[in-house]
């Protein structure tokens, strides 16, 4: 006896993959858009930060962090150190590393001083090390120092201020640069530079030269002077 076999004819498997090639389609135009508002998110940092400094200082004359008066203009608010360098506290410069961790520093306090003040949300106790740190869409920090030799974190990078996020990939990094500056990573008022392989940016560096070329899954440091 004759046995009757059957399978997929042609037009059956073709059905199947342009099913499989419209699913495919999907999911790569759903990770775009994901993508794209990863890079709206780190770009509303760098805007909304510069805003948080115009917006202190329209409102008390001073810089958040910078402020000699932060106790008496906000309720709760700490006055930084004034002792390094002697003179410092008031002169319109936020000292400190972008991503200092000492809670005298101005760019450590700056967070604090535009919470308190209602400028923008978040946590206000200094002490608890993972909500009062800022942060990035991708868990990266956010910071801001100045472009002095002992704080600027790129070499070359001018502004009167500096305002640095981290954790950022490479492909995002070069995203942002097109969207905020000159579109090349090592020039401009945007520039990047490597995490050193991967690995979190080395607490407190200073003086790294900018990358022109960053390396699409490899994470990045970006600084923009403003």
């Amino acid at each position: 006896m004759k046995r009757n076999q059957s399978g997929f004819t042609l037009i059956e498997i073709a059905i199947v993959l342009v099913i499989i090639g419209l699913l495919l389609g999907g999911v790569m135009k759903g990770q775009e858009l994901i993508n794209s508002a990863k890079v709206k998110n780190l770009a509303g940092d760098f805007k909304n930060t510069s805003l948080y400094i115009y917006s202190y200082q329209d409102k008390y004359r001073a810089l958040p962090g910078d402020d000699a008066l932060a106790s008496t203009h906000v309720t709760l608010a700490t006055k930084a150190s004034d002792s390094t360098p002697p003179g410092d506290l008031g002169n319109g410069v936020v000292n400190g590393k972008w991503d200092s961790s000492t809670a005298t520093d101005e760019s450590f306090l700056f967070w604090e001083h535009v919470r308190l003040s209602g400028i923008t949300t978040g946590v206000t106790d200094k002490t608890d090390t993972s909500g009062y740190p800022q942060r990035n869409t991708l868990g990266g920090l956010i910071g801001i120092t100045n472009a002095s030799a002992t704080a600027n974190p790129i070499t070359g990078l001018k502004g009167s201020y500096l305002i640095c996020s981290g954790n950022i990939q490479g492909k995002f990094a070069k995203q942002l640069d097109v969207m905020l500056d000159d579109g090349k990573t090592d020039t401009g008022s945007m520039r990047t530079q490597s995490n050193n392989a991967g690995s979190a940016w080395p607490a407190g560096t200073i003086g790294k030269a900018a990358t022109a070329t960053p390396e699409d899954t490899e994470l990045f440091t970006v600084c923009m002077g403003v």
